[in-house]
Formats: C-alpha cells, sequence, structure tokens
C-alpha cells in the first residue's frame, strides 16, 4: 500500500505520545482515569499533527516505489542508448500520444519544435544549455534531460527554454505504453538471508540501538512496570554492544 507508512507512522508516534505522557503524568501524582484520559488527548493531537504532516509530503510525491524504480531503470537506460534509438523510442511514444512528430536526419520534430534528448548520469550543466541556446538561436525547441543542475536550471529559465525533465519522460512512456524492450540497466542484487544479516548487523546499526535501549531504561524510571523496560532496555544495549564490537563495516 502506497500510504501504510504514512498510518503506521501516526500510529507509533501517537503510542509513543500516550505512553511518554501516561507515564510522565502518574509520576506527577495524577489519579489512573486522568491520567490515562489526558494522555489519551494528547496521543490524539500528537497523531493528527504526524497524520498531516506526512500525507502532505506523501501527496508530494509524484510516483510510488516501484514506479520510482520503474522510471529509474528507464532513465538510466536513456542514459546508456545510443542517440539514434532514443530518437526512435522517443518519435514512437509521441506518435502514440497524438502529437505530429517526424525525424528529419539527426533532428526529432514535435508539434513544430525541436526536440532535443540530454539524458545523461549527471544533471545536464549549464555549459551545455549555452551549446544548444547557440545552436537553436533561430529555431524553436525544448530539452528532454533526467534533471539540470541548478545554474542550468536558472539559464534555461532566463532563456525561456522548455525543459522536460525524468518525471515527465517515464509518464509519456508510460502512458502511451511504449516503454523501450528490453531496458539497458545493471545487474539488481538479490535479497539473501546472508544479505540481510549483514545488513541488520552493520556497525552503523549500533547507534540506533544504543538510543532506544537508553530511552527505554530511562522510561523504566516513570512506568508501572519498570522491570519489562529494563529488560528490553537491556537487551537492546546488549546488542549495541556486540554489534559494535563484531558487526560488519560498510553495510
Amino acid at each position: 500500500m502506497k500510504y501504510f507508512p504514512v498510518f503506521s507512522d501516526t500510529a507509533f508516534y501517537s503510542l509513543c505520545g500516550w505512553i511518554f505522557s501516561l507515564c510522565l503524568f502518574r509520576y506527577l501524582g495524577l489519579p489512573p482515569a486522568l491520567a490515562v484520559s489526558i494522555s489519551a488527548l494528547l496521543a490524539a493531537a500528537i497523531g493528527c499533527g504526524v497524520f498531516l504532516l506526512l500525507w502532505s509530503r506523501s501527496r508530494q510525491k509524484l510516483f510510488g516505489k516501484k514506479e520510482r524504480e520503474k522510471r529509474d531503470k528507464l532513465l538510466l537506460h536513456l542514459a546508456l542508448e545510443r542517440p539514434e534509438r532514443i530518437r526512435a523510442a522517443l518519435l514512437a511514444a509521441y506518435l502514440a500520444d497524438g502529437k505530429d512528430a517526424h525525424c528529419q536526419g539527426d533532428a526529432l520534430r514535435v508539434d513544430e519544435a525541436e526536440a532535443v534528448p540530454i539524458f545523461t548520469m549527471q544533471p545536464v550543466s549549464a555549459d551545455e544549455i549555452a551549446l544548444l541556446i547557440k545552436r537553436y538561436r533561430e529555431t524553436p525547441f525544448y530539452i528532454l534531460c533526467n534533471a539540470l543542475s541548478d545554474e542550468a536550471e536558472k539559464l534555461a529559465a532566463d532563456f525561456s527554454v522548455p525543459v522536460v525533465r525524468g518525471d515527465e519522460v517515464y509518464t509519456l512512456f508510460a502512458r502511451t505504453d511504449t516503454m523501450p524492450a528490453p531496458l539497458i540497466c545493471g545487474k539488481i542484487p538479490r535479497k539473501t538471508a546472508k544479505r540481510t544479516l549483514r545488513r541488520i548487523f552493520s556497525k552503523k546499526n549500533a547507534r540506533p540501538f544504543f538510543v532506544s535501549g537508553s530511552l527505554l531504561l530511562l522510561m523504566s524510571l516513570f512506568a508501572f512496570f519498570p522491570y519489562y523496560y529494563i529488560v528490553s532496555g537491556s537487551i537492546l544495549l546488549l546488542g549495541a554492544i556486540l554489534i559494535r564490537t563484531i558487526g560488519f563495516v560498510g553495510e
């Protein structure tokens, strides 16, 4: 589910807020019923705030995880493909999209403007934009690319050069069902039990284990049943020490 992380994070932060405030109010001596009620209200307020924040962020994302993976594979393919094959793929996509498109020599013209594909591994630089402005000074044109550098963005905006970025390129191919096949892309590492264990026992995980264990031990000072927090916090701290001592590096 695309929005599952939003709901799971909301529930997590609400629960954390409820537990923390309940322990705090009980430590301050409030009656149990009053402490539970006030903590529930605070947890609801925290949940609403977190939900609205995460929901707005998730709505700003154009694609979900699978779509982003497909987009990245397409853009990598276009960065590695031969120019003539890129023009042919774009021509097929534009024709399927109902555009007036045709190839004329090494040029791809779409609706009386020349489409200039510049798919590179790094963002297109301002120097490349400047060369295109010199070359097409008297000819309407626009650029198709993965991304632009900040300087290139400013130069393109100053000279009113239209830019079709990676997200829009992927949308064009996906909407018209003209995705190039097969795609040129590297081998995707397979998820194995060994890789999963190396990721779990990476040395960089020692810090979150240590922080989590320390917080649980601190919460034992304010909880109704401190033994749970003492045991679980001690396990996490021991895990942090173990990972820091014999964990894997660079995972």
